[in-house]
């Protein structure tokens, strides 16, 4: 059942992503260490608490007294729901989050041009880059932003090629500033790496996402906005600025970085 007034939300993917190689010893990995181990460190220390107190009890004679007991266990409790709630929100939004970029991943390795070069998940200082192609058109810098859709009526995103709206509201996170900042930091990675001066396309993924763009007839903005299934067609359109030797340079420079972390 859900709160009254809070409106209904369903994710954007319409199918869950394919799985990736080991994927199931990573999540038996995972249930491993926060389902498992975490048992095997809290009951010793429970129990040596208790122990202890005990012992104290025993050395000093001391009655029971279970009100301050109570009270730390009633506000242990208190904060427990807190933190679980909290939390569950949180690994719900990262589930999220993590199904889009797998989906879009998933989506243009199957509908790559053999020229290009995608690489996923780069890591930096303190984040990481989503998704990255190196085509004979360029350079193209991927922020996904996977946001679940109302239950019901229209939902689109809506960009004027500066800022965008996401069904009438604005992101708390700017993604057009982000995805700046990461084309930026990508430009300067492969500028170091290579020598060469090269100018990626920031772009922000809403996936499954229906997105107004800008009109043409004003300026043409430095981020692209779209779903996924556009993407191809607009690096297919740009011009070709990258020869093959350029292109396996450039992957080389991102391959390197991510074998390295």
């Amino acid at each position: 059942m859900h709160a009254k007034g809070k409106p209904q939300k369903r994710s954007p993917l319409k199918l869950k992503p394919l799985r990736n190689a080991g994927e199931s010893v990573q999540s038996e990995l995972n249930d491993l260490i926060d389902r498992e181990l975490i048992y095997v460190v809290i009951a010793p220390i429970f129990l040596a608490t208790f122990a202890a107190y005990e012992w104290y009890r025993a050395a000093t004679s001391a009655p029971p007294q279970p009100w301050p007991l109570t009270v730390a266990a009633a506000s242990a409790t208190v904060f427990a729901v807190y933190r679980f709630l909290t939390l569950q929100s949180r690994a719900a939004a990262l589930r999220l989050g993590r199904d889009g970029e797998k989906a879009v991943a998933q989506y243009l390795e199957a509908h790559r041009q053999p020229e290009w070069r995608i690489f996923n998940d780069i890591p930096a200082d303190g984040f990481n880059v989503d998704h990255v192609i190196v085509a004979p058109q360029g350079v193209f810098v991927l922020e996904t932003k996977t946001r679940s859709k109302p239950a019901s009526g229209e939902a689109k995103v809506v960009y004027d090629g500066k800022g965008v709206l996401v069904d009438g509201h604005s992101p708390d996170r700017d993604p057009i500033a982000q995805a700046r900042a990461i084309r930026d930091h990508v430009r300067d990675l492969l500028s170091e790496t290579t020598g060469r001066r090269v100018a990626p396309r920031g772009v922000v993924v809403f996936p499954e996402w229906w997105v107004d763009q800008p009109p043409r007839s004003g300026p043409r903005p430095d981020i692209w906005v779209l779903n996924e299934k556009a993407l191809p067609a607009f690096i297919e359109h740009e011009p070709i600025v990258l020869k093959p030797e350029d292109i396996a340079l450039l992957a080389d420079a991102l391959r390197y970085r991510i074998t390295r972390e």
